[in-house]
């Protein structure tokens, strides 16, 4: 699956002094221009294009007289004009706990007046009507009366309708909804929206030293095995009444994805067991709440949830995007549920659904193809199953495509390339070129290049990791290794496509070889690749990081006494995993904001892979850095804001508890007030504090007084 091209970075003398005569003439980047914003000359604005008017108009926003104008521009010609957002173009907004109407022609009106907070505020299709949580009961209001109706009375503490449960927030519905659990029907006659009770969910208090006295926030947050909140999901007449509850037992242990509606407008609801390893998708009858199933998919190990389902015009089905193979393909069913064809097949990835061409038959898909470190825009025939690519060259594509895929826009970079923009057709011919992201003064500069690399696991396993190396190498000179890492399930770090930030010339100047490495659950090898990790999340991760820098360490240019591996949240997890489990081959590490146990974190995502820990006990042990604390030898810094929510400070101290027994040297930061990462002003701090980490102990020098420190 991998062409040869990928497969090895060579760094010989010959190499080093051809690049050291061409570095001659060429300039450095400073201090200043990468770290205080001065010119540099090296790239310019790509077109800011966002999104299409019509199926052969795109729009194009450009900065005129200090402002942002927008134009629709004729994909077949190129000639533009000014556009103007459509007349459903109405919007809501909450301004001092209030709900405030803002009419397509810019007319504003105060829809509420009421001392408690207005949540959510969401306009129904026709625009008639706006729907919104107060104290969590739901409610909605008429943009043309003001009069506003009540569905739910029994809002509380623990019961929320149509506001959804911390649990749900952040792994199901997602931070996107900002806690929204309810929907409106296509035809804005009634809401779908699901009832929470978190009664049953056990609390956890995080401590804020604001004040004298401080104070407690207090969460319902069901951690791995805790119970988790009793959910229903029901729909409620537009007009108010009675809520029609779908046909489930609210005291199952069970979870409920975010709801579809067909284009008829009949409720789908997506569910599972707590097991997470059957997903049902049921229709809810209109009339009696009773349930039918569409459509059941069962693994060994989890199932995820649906984001989108995209329907067929004319009643001609729907289009899964499952996983159930090992690699993610597209399946189109009957309406009925029924299997029609597997559309997609093979040792690939297939990423999303970007457009559906119901006259042609044709679907418009990305997918990790050609190579898994990169993505193309391909066609699907629904008629024949032909597919065809419809991107180009070795690059990564990142496109925007037009309604019915008529044309599409295309960003496209590898890891020698610079970003490129450029129009193209249904049929992958390039109208025209649009940008391109390399400036006048690019190849004025010297500059560090990231290349592939592929390692083999101990198991046999082929992996990529990029590696940028050093500006201004010396021959026989050994230098220290950084390894920025993520390394959760489904979320690799490692494409082919051009690096921008400036931050890393500077260590490359400095002398550091920067790395990045994706692990086998990394979707590089699809689910086939996730699948090993069920029941012991982060050990054969750790495993293949560990081999991946065996093979750095054995390299010439590497100081093995100076491996360090860095990363946040599941990275900082990795990172503990690296400096435990991987002690003797791992030097340093900073791990910010980590997970130290899966017990210590939320039920839905650590049970997804683990199962409970009352049925995996030694699949949580051995998952834990603490288990393998005493094998801690080198240097590494825990870093934690004290009010993080999603991974509660609780998961550092108990590691910074068991070195502190163990008698072992090693550096601990907080950051009062911070939640989960941080951009406020400590984020100078912490990037300072990262970079002296760096200088003082990768390249044994004291930490430049141009920081600021």
């Amino acid at each position: 699956m991998h062409t040869t091209r990928y497969r090895s970075v060579c760094f010989t003398a010959l190499s080093l002094l051809g690049l050291s005569l061409q570095a001659q003439e060429k300039k450095d980047l400073t201090f200043r221009q990468i770290f205080k914003g001065e010119a540099t000359g090296l790239y310019q604005p790509l077109p800011n294009i966002r999104g299409w008017a019509d199926a052969t108009h795109y729009i194009q926003y450009r900065t005129e007289g200090g402002a942002s104008k927008a134009y629709k521009v004729d994909a077949a010609t190129g000639k533009s004009e000014p556009y103007v957002t459509p007349p459903e173009g109405a919007t809501v907004t909450v301004r001092n706990n209030d709900i405030v109407y803002t009419s397509p022609t810019g007319t504003t009106t105060q829809l509420t007046s009421d001392t408690a907070q207005e949540r959510n505020p969401t306009l129904s299709p026709d625009g008639r009507y706006v729907a919104f949580t107060r104290n969590n009961d739901l409610y909605a209001v008429e943009v043309a009366t003001k009069k506003e109706i009540r569905y739910t009375t029994d809002g509380s503490d623990v019961i929320y309708n149509g506001w959804a449960s911390w649990v749900y927030y952040e792994e199901i519905l997602g931070r996107a909804s900002k806690y929204r659990a309810f929907w409106w029907s296509p035809d804005s006659r009634y809401i779908a929206y699901m009832r929470f009770d978190d009664a049953k969910v056990p609390v956890f208090p995080i401590y804020s030293e604001k004040g004298q006295h401080g104070y407690l926030e207090n969460t319902r947050y069901p951690k791995a095995g805790d119970t988790n909140p009793a959910v229903k999901i029901g729909t409620v007449p537009v007009g108010g009444g009675a809520t029609l509850w779908a046909d489930f037992n609210e005291n199952e242990d069970q979870y409920f994805g975010a709801p579809f509606f067909t284009p008829e407008g009949h409720l789908w609801v997506q569910w599972m067991p707590r097991g997470q390893d059957n997903l049902k998708i049921y229709e809810i009858n209109p009339d009696n709440g009773r349930k039918k199933e569409i459509y059941s998919e069962q693994q060994k190990t989890w199932v995820d949830w649906y984001e989108d389902i995209p329907f067929l015009a004319n009643n001609k089905g729907f289009i899964i995007r499952s996983d159930k193979s090992g690699w993610a393909h597209l399946y189109w069913h009957n309406m009925d549920g029924s299997l029609n064809k597997q559309l997609t097949s093979g040792s690939w990835t297939v990423k999303d659904i970007r457009a559906i061409d119901n006259k042609q038959q044709v679907i418009y898909f990305t997918a990790r193809k050609e190579a898994a470190p990169r993505t193309d825009l391909y066609q699907v025939s629904l008629k024949t199953g032909a597919i065809t690519r419809l991107t180009f060259g070795d690059y990564l594509h990142n496109v925007d495509v037009s309604p019915n895929g008529n044309y599409f826009v295309t960003t496209y970079s590898n890891l020698s390339t610079p970003p490129r923009m450029a129009l193209l057709n249904s049929k992958g011919k390039v109208v025209r070129e649009l940008g391109d992201a390399k400036g006048s003064q690019f190849d004025q500069y010297n500059l560090a290049t990231t290349k592939m690399q592929y390692y083999k696991t101990r198991d046999g396993l082929e992996l990529p990791m990029t590696i940028t190396m050093p500006l201004h190498m010396q021959p026989g000179k050994k230098y220290p290794v950084l390894i920025s890492i993520y390394g959760g399930p489904d979320a690799g770090s490692v494409y082919d496509s051009w690096k921008m930030p400036l931050t890393s010339q500077w260590w490359a100047k400095e002398g550091v070889i920067q790395v990045a490495i994706d692990n086998r659950s990394s979707g590089q090898l699809g689910k086939m690749g996730m699948n090993y990790i069920h029941r012991q999340l982060g050990k054969y991760e750790t495993e293949d990081y560990m081999d991946a820098a065996i093979w750095l360490r054995s390299q010439p240019w590497t100081d093995s006494s100076k491996i360090c591996i860095t990363g946040g949240s599941f990275g900082g997890y990795m990172t503990c995993m690296a400096l435990t489990y991987g002690a003797d081959v791992f030097t340093h590490g900073m791990a910010n904001f980590a997970v130290t146990d899966w017990r210590l974190y939320d039920s839905h995502y650590s049970e997804r892979y683990m199962d409970t820990p009352q049925e995996n006990e030694e699949g949580y042990r051995i998952t834990s850095p603490m288990t393998y604390a005493d094998r801690y030898k080198g240097l590494i810094r825990i870093v934690h804001g004290t009010m993080d929510d999603n991974v509660h400070m609780q998961n550092s101290i108990q590691l910074v508890d068991k070195l502190e027994n163990l008698n072992k040297h090693f550096e601990f930061m907080v950051y009062p007030g911070e939640r989960h990462g941080w951009r406020s002003i400590k984020s100078l701090h912490s990037d300072n504090e990262t970079y002296r980490f760096i200088y003082l102990n990768l390249l044994d020098r004291p930490f430049p007084k141009e920081f600021g420190q």
